[in-house]
């Protein structure tokens, strides 16, 4: 799995509560479900060091013609 470094853990960490913050000023029942699905991924990147949307990227734009000489 994918590791990253404090650099990138700390901007996840400041975007993950930037939305979260955004979403409680406009309120919880206003807020669109949708807007917790990256505010929660972000704050799982910052603490785990694993981006799910990172990987999901990485898997959808591999190279074909890396795939075939493992």
């Amino acid at each position: 799995m994918d590791k990253m470094d404090a650099a990138m853990k700390a901007f996840f960490l400041f975007v993950g509560i930037l939305l979260w913050y955004g979403i409680w000023l406009t309120g919880f029942q206003t807020a669109h479900w949708v807007l917790y699905i990256p505010s929660t991924f972000f704050l799982i990147s910052a603490v785990t060091g694993i981006c799910p949307g990172m990987l999901l990227f990485k898997e959808m734009f591999r190279d074909k013609q890396a795939q075939g000489s493992d």
